[in-house]
């Protein structure tokens, strides 16, 4: 398979989690019950420590109800409690026996959480637990006809995985005892702001490569028309090779297929298959990894020689020397990453791998006009929008958040994403960023350099100064967005989109260059240092 085609599969393969979201504590979703007085608590994250004979062994997280008082936020400040199984189980009715300051240990079903609530209440337990039946949270809420709702304890609610190892260790033990608190996130993580830097690195990079490739073509193709050789079609044909250009229809079909596997990945999500896509993400990384490292080196006079002189390889052509020495390091890199991907800075080694697999599919693959790259992002805009939001209405879940977080499979998502553990949130987690959130503005932010650079234009005449802003407005407001929404999945593209896009359409309508980047794209000429006459706009 020749790279180009790799590079348009993993492409196609980022598309697939293009969602900026915080991995971890999603909160399943309850009947919305209108707020009333007592009932109108915000739904937390609550942190429940579990301690045995005096020392801490395990930590749950549960959800707080929407009435009782409010938790504590510090740590140092939540009082450590004993805690008791009810009787009934369910709590449905009034314990036997008196319960004086304990926590309240009771199985959910039967009867309402308020009644459950008030019973513990009155036995006089210090606050209440309730296992869910299910192995997700749940937002306990109050029944409609349930008025004047006047609760003192506070009620949080926990896992049934949770609340089998809890009730297993009052089993094994006689001094279980537990702490409640809720900590507030930060309003920026300090992880954001080197996700949003990585992102615009990234484009910046890959633009600048795909920008300085097209230029020295370009002279080599002025070259070869001033010395009137007839060998210029066929060099044009050579160094085209290496690059594909997209039209509409590829464009359309770009999304279709990603929404094709996207419903595939969700449907067979398991652990063994996030292990194919670990050793897809490893092909590509090792083959982004290296194309980057072989340019890099090659711009050093040290290395021309090995970066000129090809060996052919069976199965494989002529690979020059550089290649053929860096590639072992590259695919033990790759490979290392796939063996300890689960250590705590592994993240590193696949943001590597990322960033590398995104340049490299940003200088290969290329938007040839504006009509083409909005095409691409309108398609894409949409398909962000429908498998973040409507798919709940058709899956009763969010199936790209589902697929990047890798719900089923034991894994914390899967690998086609960027991601930064969120430093200074006491939730922990990731702040990631799928591929597709990335190499589809990029693509049209690179054709804008391009463009530049090819036309003379200055940076503040150009169009890529202002687009590269976009995107980063664009990116920044994403991440407003995830904050004002509890950090629930947002679809990038929905703001990316419109800002980057917006822009460009706007500028090249006010200078009068919509027309020509709409339909013809790169300046049709050969020499990159003559300037555009007028009538070639």
């Amino acid at each position: 398979m020749e790279m180009k085609n790799r590079a348009f599969y993993c492409a196609i393969l980022a598309l697939l989690s293009g969602c900026v979201v915080f991995a971890g504590d999603i909160i399943h979703q309850d009947d919305v019950a209108p707020a009333r007085p007592g009932c109108d608590n915000d739904f937390v994250l609550v942190k429940v420590p579990l301690w045995i004979n005096g020392k801490e062994v395990a930590g749950f997280v549960g959800v707080g109800a929407r009435f009782g008082p409010t938790l504590e936020s510090k740590e140092k400040r939540a009082n450590l409690t004993r805690i008791t199984l009810a009787d009934p189980p369910d709590c449905c009715r009034g314990p036997k026996n008196k319960i004086t300051g304990d926590v309240i240990l009771a199985h959910r079903g039967n009867c309402s959480f308020v009644t459950k609530a008030d019973n513990a209440e009155a036995a006089g337990a210090s606050a209440l637990l309730i296992i869910n039946n299910r192995t997700e949270l749940f937002k306990m809420v109050c029944k409609a006809n349930e008025t004047n709702v006047n609760i003192q304890i506070p009620v949080v609610i926990l896992t049934s995985d949770a609340g089998a190892t809890l009730i297993q260790s009052m089993r094994d033990n006689s001094n279980v005892s537990i702490q409640m608190y809720s900590p507030k996130r930060p309003v920026v993580d300090v992880a954001e702001v080197f996700l949003w830097l990585m992102a615009v690195g990234t484009i910046l990079c890959a633009s600048y490569w795909s920008a300085w490739t097209a230029k020295q073509a370009a002279i080599e193709q002025e070259k070869l028309l001033k010395d009137g050789s007839d060998e210029y079609l066929s060099n044009e044909a050579h160094s085209s090779s290496g690059v594909m250009d997209i039209n509409i229809a590829s464009a359309i079909l770009f999304v279709v297929i990603a929404s094709s596997f996207l419903i595939m990945l969700y449907k067979l999500m398991s652990y063994v298959f996030i292990e194919i896509l670990v050793v897809v993400f490893c092909i590509g990384g090792m083959e982004g990894l290296q194309t980057c490292l072989v340019t890099l080196l090659s711009c050093f006079r040290w290395f021309e020689r090995a970066a000129e002189s090809y060996i052919k390889v069976p199965f494989l052509g002529a690979i020059s020397y550089l290649t053929l020495a860096v590639s072992p390091s590259c695919i033990a890199f790759a490979v290392l990453w796939a063996v300890f991907r689960r250590i705590s800075f592994a993240w590193i080694g696949q943001d590597i791998l990322g960033i590398t697999l995104i340049i490299t599919v940003l200088q290969i693959i290329r938007v040839p006009n504006l009509k083409v790259g909005t095409v691409l992002l309108s398609c894409a805009f949409l398909y962000d929008i429908f498998w973040v939001f409507v798919s709940q209405w058709l899956f009763h879940k969010s199936i790209m958040i589902v697929v990047a977080r890798g719900d089923g499979s034991g894994e914390d998502g899967i690998p086609m994403l960027l991601k930064i553990p969120r430093m200074f949130d006491p939730w922990g987690g990731y702040s990631i960023i799928g591929f597709g959130d990335i190499i589809l503005p990029g693509l049209v932010i690179a054709f804008a350099l391009r463009y530049d650079w090819l036309s003379r234009k200055s940076l503040k005449d150009g169009y890529f100064l202002w687009a590269m802003i976009a995107y980063g407005l664009g990116l920044l407001i994403t991440y407003v967005a995830l904050n004002l929404m509890d950090g629930h999945g947002q679809p990038a593209l929905l703001y990316i989109v419109p800002f980057t896009l917006g822009t460009f359409i706007a500028l090249a309508k006010k200078r009068g260059d919509l027309n020509h980047l709409w339909n013809r794209g790169d300046p049709e000429r050969i020499c990159p240092h003559v300037q555009l006459q007028p009538d070639d706009r």
